[in-house]
């Protein structure tokens, strides 16, 4: 037998029923917050505001690159004007993909509009892994829900329903 196999008699049982689906960074520690879920989360709030400290640095240069270029006074308004409005929209749009499944075909239709608005999107992650895995709320009610209706359809009945009185 070679080191990398596994023997027959080395069987998992999987258990039967829903299984959490994984959210990223946290993959399925969400579910009993267990296996370092706090320090993952920690991670996510740390990386979600540097990521944004850095793309407000970036933007910063970029905006210099525009006074250095001269562009005028209307076209830097008009950049400001639309990373702001595109950011206002990315947090609105991340944030309520924290409590309900966003539509795949809007979701494709907002692409450039979440490129631009990054930054919105980084905050929105950043103030959401504060008090939660993000999306966790949405991942905890749609299992609750299946394993709910999983103990439904699972559940037995008691005799055979043919012979029971009709009274």
């Amino acid at each position: 037998m070679s080191a990398g196999a596994i023997s027959p008699d080395t069987t998992v049982a999987t258990p039967k029923g829903p299984h959490p689906e994984p959210i990223r960074y946290f993959g399925t520690t969400w579910l009993n917050h267990d296996d370092g879920y706090r320090a993952r989360r920690l991670a996510v709030s740390a990386g979600s505001l540097a990521a944004a400290a850095v793309a407000c640095v970036v933007l910063r240069m970029a905006y210099q690159g525009l006074q250095i270029a001269a562009v005028g006074g209307l076209v830097s308004l008009l950049v400001v004007v639309m990373f702001a409005a595109c950011s206002a929209l990315a947090f609105g749009h991340t944030w309520g993909s924290f409590t309900k499944r966003p539509d795949p075909d809007r979701q494709a239709s907002l692409r450039g509009l979440m490129t631009i608005g990054f930054l919105g999107s980084l905050v929105a992650y950043f103030f959401r892994s504060l008090t939660e895995a993000p999306g966790e709320k949405l991942h905890r009610e749609e299992y609750e829900t299946a394993r709910a209706q999983y103990a439904r359809r699972t559940s037995r009945r008691t005799g055979n329903p043919s012979r029971r009185r009709r009274g």
